[in-house]
């Protein structure tokens, strides 16, 4: 795996291709995650998981440092990929039927129309650019799905400031999302 890293990251294609065929069945796993968490019928699993991988495969290599990283990478694309299926979508047909956004806590969804993805992806662009740290939590923890854990060791900071963030960026959006949304 460092091995494949390395190569990717001095941009060879051959390297980048083996690395995301070893992590394959990770990344699927990820994508089902994310698309379950409220994405546009038209964007399957297997769809969402190759739109990803394009988005991911830049020409002067790929900069991950190692398979968690690649995870957290990963999920940014794909978080990328939803917000640009939204807009079309929008574009294509004002509206939309409702889905269900949850912050992984059971405790913590809302259902938001089709549409309000994009007030999602505007505040939680917005919040990285305020609170950087808590939107990679996000990305982490929504997105990646990683464990309070292993978003620690991803982010190389404490389990209690994962915590503390995720509890505040959970607010903070789900604000931003009412507000959006009128108040739905």
């Amino acid at each position: 795996m460092t091995r494949l890293l390395a190569a990717a990251r001095a941009g060879d294609r051959a390297a980048t291709d083996r690395l995301f065929a070893r992590v394959y069945d990770e990344l699927h796993r990820l994508a089902h995650f994310v698309r379950g968490s409220g994405t546009p019928d038209s964007l399957n699993t297997t769809a969402l998981l190759h739109e990803a991988y394009l988005h991911l495969r830049p020409d002067e290599g790929l900069d991950v440092n190692d398979r968690r990283h690649l995870l957290q990478v990963a999920a940014r694309a794909m978080r990328q990929v939803l917000a640009r299926e939204a807009r079309r979508r929008k574009a294509w047909k004002r509206g939309g039927r409702a889905v269900t956004v949850s912050f992984q806590d059971g405790t913590v969804g809302r259902t938001v129309a089709l549409s309000d993805i994009l007030t999602l992806e505007e505040a939680l662009s917005t919040l990285d650019r305020l609170r950087p740290r808590q939107a990679r939590v996000v990305e982490c923890r929504f997105y990646a799905g990683l464990s309070v854990e292993e978003t620690a060791e991803t982010l190389e900071i404490s389990t209690a400031t994962v915590k503390r963030d995720w509890r505040a960026a959970r607010a903070w959006l789900l604000t931003r999302l009412k507000e959006g949304t009128g108040g739905r």
